[in-house]
């Protein structure tokens, strides 16, 4: 399987081999099939447990093919390798797709990591193959260790094994305090995957206020666009 995902040009395009097959979980992100029609097949897919037992429909589909999978504004799509001992349990809003071969589990999570994740089932895959993650940014691996926690973003965390151990919690003095999104203190073995986007709308508007009066002055003064970059 060959994956082109050109940076801010909001499509992916893979090319299957004869002998390859993927299982596309958001079969409307499908833009274009070139291949043989009778080589796509889409099934009702029971998730036990998940979403309130309803339904969902995945597409089935097999090389020789390309493709192209439109991507939402703002989205990026990574393509990550799983292990065959893999226990990485997924927020499945961020799986877009997986390779034929891999096994795919409804997890119930324990009562503590439920209430503080607000998520009673996650999905475990397990390899070898590969995953299409949609992200906000790029996906960053990190490490999690069973003594020093690692405090993260609770909006950036894309997966996390199934033995971490999660604490709701905030760090640092008592000014960061009052001033982070909520955060999960984790320790553990085995690495997360974070999605590495933001989004602070009062940077955003010092940046743009900022960039506009730069642009005023330059065109104001004499000499301004050399002297104002």
């Amino acid at each position: 399987m060959r994956v082109d995902a050109p940076p801010n040009l909001g499509h992916v395009r893979i090319d299957l081999d004869g002998e390859e097959t993927l299982q596309l979980l958001h079969p409307k992100a499908l833009l274009a099939f070139h291949g043989d029609p009778r080589h796509r097949e889409d099934r009702f897919m029971d998730l036990s447990g998940m979403y309130r037992k309803r339904k969902l429909i995945k597409s089935e589909l097999r090389g020789p093919a390309s493709l192209i999978l439109g991507m939402m504004p703002g989205c990026l799509m990574e393509v990550v390798d799983i292990p065959e001992d893999s226990n990485l349990l997924f927020d499945f809003r961020h799986v877009l797709f997986y390779t034929d071969g891999m096994t795919m589990k409804s997890r119930v999570q324990t009562f503590k990591n439920a209430w503080i994740t607000r998520e009673l089932v996650r999905m475990r895959f397990s390899g070898p193959g590969r995953i299409g993650l949609l992200s906000s940014g790029s996906i960053a691996p990190l490490q999690l260790d069973p003594y020093v926690p690692l405090f993260v973003e609770a909006g950036s965390l894309v997966a996390y094994p199934e033995n971490a151990s999660i604490k709701l919690s905030v760090y640092g003095n008592p000014l960061a305090t009052q001033h982070m999104n909520v955060q999960w203190e984790m320790t553990g073995t085995g690495p997360i995957l974070m999605q590495t986007g933001f989004r602070d709308s009062a940077l955003e508007d010092q940046i743009h206020k900022d960039s506009i009066v730069r642009r005023t002055l330059r065109e104001l003064l004499p000499f301004g666009g050399v002297y104002i970059r």
